[in-house]
């Protein structure tokens, strides 16, 4: 109960940002702001983000939090399988995975970026491109990988994901996780809006997306409950033969025909 009302508390905060931004049209306002007209300076480069190289940097060292994040739990995942110290933490790596996938790669740039095709500032007429303005619920260009909500935002803010699994037990790491990824993801974001490629509401939502995700996932996986040592799922209405070929692979056949595979799913 208490993260359902976390979940909608913060559902409604999201809700109150976006009749915000459109209410005082922040969006273009902020974009504004970084822009330049092409006549006005000489490397014909109107964005300030495009000039700067720290802007650079900072979008090309993105994902590279999350990658760290990915590549240390699939480590986890294979050394857990025979050292009994790391098995205890392959619950939260398997929730890593899932949250990095879900998240940044299948709600933002698959379902949203792709679905709704929404124009980046430097396509609109304001500024120089072919399109005209319009909110994420109006009809988009059509085209893939628009500009709502923001990809790389995303990613960066994914940094965030260890805070759904440490914030019981390890609040002081839990709260390090949570501001260094919505630290990393605001800075990101605001890169992208300076480079023209984003709007400053495409990087708030991916946020509110993460976390949002975060919730649910950590419900999911019962984080809130003390597992029991070397537990790894027991979660309702998730088969467990999809875990344990996600984990196990081809031993998965012969261990699946076990009567004990048909109880919760340990790890052995």
């Amino acid at each position: 109960m208490q993260r359902l009302q976390e979940f909608f508390l913060v559902l409604n905060i999201l809700i109150l940002f976006t009749l915000t931004v459109w209410a005082f049209d922040l969006d273009l306002r902020i974009s504004q702001y970084f822009f330049q007209p092409p006549a006005t300076i000489p490397d014909a480069k109107p964005w300030l983000g495009q000039r700067l190289h720290s802007v650079a940097f900072i979008y090309h060292s993105a994902k590279i939090p999350a990658l760290t994040l990915a590549l240390l739990s699939i480590a986890v995942l294979i050394v857990g399988r025979r050292q009994q110290q790391w098995r205890l933490w392959r619950r939260q790596a398997i929730f890593i995975v899932l949250f990095l996938l879900t998240g940044p790669w299948l709600l933002v740039n698959v379902a949203l970026k792709d679905g709704l095709g929404k124009a980046s500032p430097s396509e609109l007429r304001t500024f120089g491109g072919a399109y005209a303005y319009a909110q994420f619920w109006e009809p988009g260009t059509g085209k893939k990988n628009g500009a709502f909500p923001s990809g790389h935002a995303a990613i960066a803010f994914s940094l965030m994901a260890p805070y759904f699994f440490l914030r019981q037990q390890h609040r002081q790491w839990a709260q390090r996780f949570l501001f260094s990824g919505l630290a990393w993801g605001l800075i990101v974001g605001m890169a992208r809006v300076a480079q023209g490629g984003h709007f400053f509401s495409d990087v708030i939502w991916s946020g509110f997306i993460s976390y949002l995700l975060g919730i649910l996932l950590a419900a999911l996986f019962r984080f809130d409950q003390a597992p029991s040592p070397g537990q790894l799922l027991a979660l309702p209405g998730l088969d467990h033969s999809f875990i344990f070929l996600f984990l196990h692979g081809k031993k998965a056949r012969r261990v699946a025909e076990a009567e004990d595979f048909r109880q919760p799913l340990g790890i052995h």
